[in-house]
């Protein structure tokens, strides 16, 4: 009984990896290896990238704003129309300032996502689930491993990220104390410059970090989906079925072949035998086929059965060892004899016409 035990908590343990199918099944519950980390870096990347490019445009057109504001709408009189009008003015232009940020985010998002699970969508995850409002779980999640080592991972973030920044700021800090000596927009041009740095450089090494963040979750998500040997067998057993219930199940077709195929035995020209070993049923029938067709077949107790049909029905029996033997192991049922056996099969059925022929002269 210890043995038994033993074996069953073995089988129990999750040491064998996730099959293709249970890969599947948590893809569509939205269960992929995925570094949020992954997605911030790209779309700081992305964002400093188009303020680098397009920062003077979007300056320019922030003074123009200001500038249109206080020579132009500070004289309007205020009415409803007015207002409506410098509101609606005011949003196309902050659209125009803020739309080439707000497409390389949605660009970023996209490409960070597509890079790491491929294209997925699936509504699994936003279902009501009262597990994810369970107070016991909820503070098993606070304290697990996973918990902590996240808090150790976003300390660290901060105080890498911190020191490259402030590496950054001590570089320029004499230039900065000299920016009190310089007009505002000398002062606000370099600030600008040095922000944009400070921030591409803290994406770069961000992006680093999230690649190292990236491995981590796909080794914590394959150790997660692990499955048990007893999983993978229930597994195989709900996909290809119980084998006792498939052997079942093809059990009930053989025996539903072999009555079909006794019943096609009263409708056959002739039966060739072994005369004890094998049992062939031939039916000729012009208007379906060029050749007979083997109806019915049988070794041992099936040819027995196929005889003793054939003689209640007075189906014409006819003993050629050769023949049935090399019939049995070449044709299968329903097809049409090869024309090798064309010559013997048609001197059996001349037989059994001319046979019955007689037969039916006599009844006359």
């Amino acid at each position: 009984m210890p043995l038994k035990l033993n074996l069953q908590f073995f089988a129990g343990e999750k040491t064998e990896k996730a099959t293709p199918k249970k890969r599947q099944d948590e893809r569509k519950k939205g269960k992929v290896a995925k570094s949020q980390d992954v997605n911030t870096s790209i779309l700081l990347l992305f964002s400093f990238i188009v303020l680098a490019i397009l920062g003077s445009f979007m300056k320019a057109s922030m003074l123009s704003l200001y500038e249109y504001t206080f020579t132009e709408y500070i004289h309007w009189e205020i009415t409803t129309n007015t207002v409506m009008q410098v509101f609606k003015e005011v949003m196309i232009q902050l659209t125009i300032i803020v739309a080439p940020i707000m497409i390389a985010a949605l660009i970023a998002g996209l490409t960070a996502n597509i890079m790491q699970v491929g294209i997925l969508f699936t509504t699994e995850p936003l279902k009501f689930d009262l597990k994810k409002i369970d107070p016991v779980k909820g503070a098993q999640r606070i304290f697990s491993i996973r918990a902590i080592v996240e808090l150790l991972k976003s300390l660290f973030k901060i105080v890498f990220i911190g020191l490259i920044t402030f590496t950054i700021i001590w570089f320029y800090k004499d230039e900065m104390m000299m920016q009190s000596l310089k007009n505002a927009e000398s002062a606000i041009s370099f600030f600008g410059r040095v922000t944009i740095m400070m921030g591409i450089a803290a994406t770069i090494a961000l992006l680093f970090l999230s690649v190292l963040d990236y491995m981590y979750q796909r080794y914590d998500f394959e150790k997660n989906i692990r499955m048990s040997k007893q999983d993978i067998k229930d597994e195989h057993k709900n996909v290809e079925g119980d084998p006792l219930i498939k052997a079942k199940i093809k059990e009930k077709q053989r025996q539903i072949a072999m009555r079909r195929m006794m019943n096609e035995v009263p409708s056959a020209d002739v039966v060739i035998t072994n005369p004890t070993h094998y049992a062939i049923a031939i039916k000729y029938d012009e208007a379906k086929a060029a050749a007979p067709v083997v109806v019915a077949k049988g070794m041992g107790h099936l040819a027995l059965k196929i005889k003793e049909i054939a003689k209640k029905n007075d189906v014409v029996t006819v003993e050629n060892k050769p023949l049935a033997r090399a019939l049995y192991q070449t044709v299968e049922i329903n097809e049409a004899i090869p024309e090798d056996f064309y010559q013997a099969v048609a001197e059996v059925l001349a037989y059994v016409y001319q046979l019955e022929k007689k037969l039916y002269n006599k009844g006359i």
